[in-house]
């Protein structure tokens, strides 16, 4: 009898995650208690349950400017060095605990001096608070590597600094460059000499495009900015066209995408949060996986969106009638698109993720 592919049995599956932020996937209870430890008020309501139905409830509303307000208290609780290492930590812990093998996990920086830290004290403590939780995940017997993303705010003018922090840090647990925020207005182009200093260092860049904007974003972030991989990229579907007998026909940029092999870091519950898709039944991945595209599956925002990797998954299985063979397509793909160096990415490939799904699908 086929194994029923949900939550539970997919955990056991090894996973890789590419799109994930670290503001966006704390703990309820953690989220309390560190509003207690730093004098933050403002929390709508301090039951660990209802404020977790609380952030689930506010980002469900259609609009990505409203999601990004749920991002208020998070970042609000996270302003001290011990308040990062721990959300680092545990991080690390539930990636590890959801069969995750593979991280990458960005944040903003310049979001986290408030009271006084500087942009380094704060990367240093994601940092350490990383190799913490990694080394308790592996005390149960979990095994997860983190990278990490450092994210520059599309809105703000600090995407500089944050670049070169990027390559600063690169060889002790930063593994690439971000910018992410309100898309509308705000074209990744604003952000040029970032990405050149990026390239320039030979490092490595994703931008956070097609979401709520459209083909623009993705033409900008690709074409001007030289990204590596794409945050989301729902909108490429714009750019084809599926006939009645579901031939699809690419345009010339969905097909340069596509052929160039361009990761698209897809986060189908937040897509449907924030409108960017009417629904996991209607949303591009399906097309997009179908026509071959170089497709990741992510998170997005664990806390906001209530999922883990494993509920995406079993979604998506559900949906559209994914198998174990589709699960570990989605999976190399990941794999191959991290930005960490080719003999790592094989040997997690090899010798995890393969045996892995070999084992679950014999």
């Amino acid at each position: 009898m086929p194994v029923l592919l949900d939550a539970a049995t997919i955990r056991d599956a090894p996973k890789v995650l590419l799109h994930d932020h670290l503001d966006g996937g704390l703990r309820p209870a953690t989220v309390v208690e560190l509003a207690d430890a730093v004098g933050y008020p403002d929390l709508p309501v301090r039951d660990t349950g209802e404020l977790a139905s609380w952030f689930l409830g506010a980002a469900h509303s259609g609009s990505l400017e409203r999601y990004l307000e749920t991002f208020g208290h998070t970042v609000a609780v996270m302003q001290t060095e011990e308040a990062l290492h721990r959300v680092a930590a545990e991080c690390a812990e539930d990636l590890a605990a959801d069969g995750v093998v593979y991280a990458e996990v960005r944040f903003a920086p310049e979001l986290h001096v408030e009271r006084g830290l500087t942009p380094e004290a704060v990367i240093e403590a994601v940092l350490d608070g990383f190799r913490a939780g990694t080394r308790r995940a592996a005390e149960q017997g979990r095994r997860v590597r983190i990278g990490c993303l450092l994210t520059a705010m599309r809105h703000a003018a600090r995407s500089r600094e944050i670049a070169e922090l990027s390559v600063r840090y690169r060889d002790v647990g930063v593994v690439g460059f971000d910018i992410a925020g309100a898309e509308a207005g705000f074209p990744p182009t604003r952000h040029l000499d970032a990405f050149e200093y990026v390239h320039q260092q030979n490092a490595h860049v994703t931008i956070h495009a097609g979401e709520a904007f459209g083909l623009p974003s993705i033409w900008e972030a690709v074409q001007y900015c030289g990204a590596d991989r794409l945050g989301h990229g729902v909108r490429i579907v714009d750019d084809i066209a599926v006939g009645e007998d579901g031939t699809a026909k690419l345009g010339r940029l969905a097909a340069y995408v596509r052929d160039a092999r361009i990761p698209l870091e897809m986060c189908p519950t937040s897509n449907v949060h924030t409108g960017a898709a009417p629904s996991l039944r209607e949303h591009p991945i399906g097309l997009l996986a179908r026509l071959r595209f170089r497709v990741t599956v992510n998170t997005d925002n664990r806390l906001m969106s209530g999922v883990t990797l494993s509920d995406e998954f079993a979604g998506l299985a559900d949906v559209f009638g994914y198998g174990w063979a589709d699960l570990q397509w989605f999976t190399v793909n990941a794999m191959k698109s991290a930005f960490i160096g080719f003999d790592e990415r094989l040997a997690l490939i090899d010798d995890v993720i393969k045996p892995g799904y070999a084992a679950l699908m014999a």
